[in-house]
């Protein structure tokens, strides 16, 4: 098992990290290396070290850190041939929680040890890159860069925070939403999500309650909620779900999307870029495998 980590995951820490690489061993035969990768070449360079076989790769860290690690292996054509572990070690934990990895690291090493391999989906973007939670943009990626400023104080509780700043603000952006061939939305829009998996921000939006991340679609969310009250009647909905029933919302399920139109932020598993004027992602299913928990999806 080669667990990858980089110091500036969340939570890091090397007495973490030496406390759980001893639990996987106890018992095993097979050794335990922990590797610090803070850039993509030191990343690159530690998957080379190792045999492309079946072997057990963890992120150590975040979203960001686990994505990382998988968009690598997804650009190397390694990951049919890789088996992906996750230690939550980061602020949000969307994957984990969505997942039902446990967030305590001593847990988290335990489903290491005794879980069972799960089949996931994916999605491919126009870049090269991946998403194995959720995409978004408008509002939800500029509640991202607002949560930003308050995560080393606040950690999860900074999210919210970004959202209501956000969305004091948010007047909507021009978009044009094309999924699967077709025009599903062209107007002035409030947020635009692709989401493999349920929760977002850190648990706090149940941005796509019936989304499985192996069920070879993604859940596509455009909301038009652009006006102030319903703004903040959209931002209620996104707590329990219950905004994919709301009027303004257009909630469906898709193989592949375009977003188009004025320069828009995107936020990727955590990770917000931009701005752009178009952007595209397509899901690749099955397309990777991770240790998860043994009761359950």
């Amino acid at each position: 098992m080669l667990i990858i980590t980089h110091g500036g995951a969340g939570r890091f820490d090397s007495g973490t990290l030496e406390r759980v690489r001893e639990r996987l061993r106890v018992g095993g035969e097979e050794p335990v290396t922990v590797c610090e990768c803070d850039s993509a070449d030191e990343l690159e360079r530690a998957l080379d070290r190792r045999e492309p076989g079946d072997e057990t790769v963890v992120a150590a860290g975040g979203d960001g850190s686990i994505n990382r690690l998988v968009a690598t292996l997804y650009a190397r054509g390694e990951l049919d041939r890789r088996t992906v572990g996750l230690l939550p070690l980061g602020t949000g934990n969307d994957l984990a929680r969505n997942l039902r990895i446990p967030l305590d690291p001593d847990e988290a090493a335990r489903v290491l040890r005794e879980g069972r391999t799960r089949e996931l989906d994916l999605l491919a973007d126009d870049e090269g890159g991946v998403v194995l939670n959720a995409v978004h943009a408008g509002v939800g990626a500029v509640a991202a860069t607002q949560a930003a400023r308050f995560k080393p104080w606040l950690k999860s509780a900074a999210f919210p925070v970004g959202a209501v700043l956000a969305g004091a603000r948010a007047g909507g952006w021009r978009l044009k939403v094309e999924a699967d061939g077709e025009i599903v939305a062209e107007d002035k829009l409030l947020m635009v999500g692709l989401s493999n998996a349920p929760g977002i921000a850190g648990g706090s939006a149940l941005l796509a309650p019936d989304a499985s991340p192996g069920d070879g679609r993604v859940e596509l969310v455009v909301s038009a909620a652009t006006g102030p009250l319903a703004r903040v009647r959209y931002a209620l909905g996104l707590r329990s779900g219950a905004h994919k029933h709301h009027d303004d919302v257009v909630y469906t399920a898709a193989t592949c999307a375009t977003i188009s139109g004025e320069e828009f932020l995107v936020n990727s598993d955590g990770e917000v870029s931009g701005p752009f004027t178009e952007r595209s992602w397509r899901v690749v299913p099955k397309a990777w495998r991770i240790i998860a928990p043994p009761d359950g999806d």
